[in-house]
């Protein structure tokens, strides 16, 4: 993680608690325009709410961006010269950034990518098993696979539109 990527982060969590959501992800993208940080949120729907998928509204992005935004103009001299920044929900490919988010997606379809090999290979899809110890557990062409956290480079669920 860069010194820009832990600086956001450590604003962005306290914020984040405050409006009631939970930080997935923050990433940041260097581009010819500058860089942009995204930040990825989301927060459980009721339990009275049927309707599947996140419980982030566009005002819960409006307000994280704007108190987000304020923090880091606060630290202008820690960030790049030019940046964007995108607040979101995850989407129905939501990151796995956490050991908690792989335990709690278990069952569900899972693509993860690693730093290195991991075996023989780099790249897996299967359904999660969940979590055993500092891995999570894959099911890859009916065997489990076990993936340090510390080798995932990014993992995401699979939506498959049937």
């Amino acid at each position: 993680m860069s010194a820009v990527q832990k600086k956001v982060t450590e604003l962005a969590e306290p914020i984040c608690a405050m409006h009631d959501v939970e930080l997935v992800e923050v990433r940041v993208v260097r581009g010819r325009g500058g860089t942009t940080f995204q930040i990825v949120i989301d927060r459980d729907r009721p339990e009275s709410d049927p309707t599947p998928g996140s419980g982030v509204g566009l005002e819960h992005c409006t307000a994280v961006s704007r108190d987000l935004g304020t923090a880091l103009d606060m630290h202008e001299d820690e960030m790049p010269n030019r940046y964007n920044l995108e607040v979101s929900s995850p989407g129905l490919e939501r990151p796995l950034t956490k050991p908690e988010h792989f335990e709690r997606f278990s069952g569900r379809e899972v693509q993860i990518k690693t730093h290195e090999k991991v075996g023989s290979r780099r790249k897996f899809s299967g359904q999660l098993l969940g979590v055993e110890g500092d891995a999570a557990l894959v099911e890859q062409d009916g065997e489990p696979i076990r993936i340090p956290f510390e080798a995932i480079a990014r993992a995401t669920l699979v939506h498959r539109f049937d």
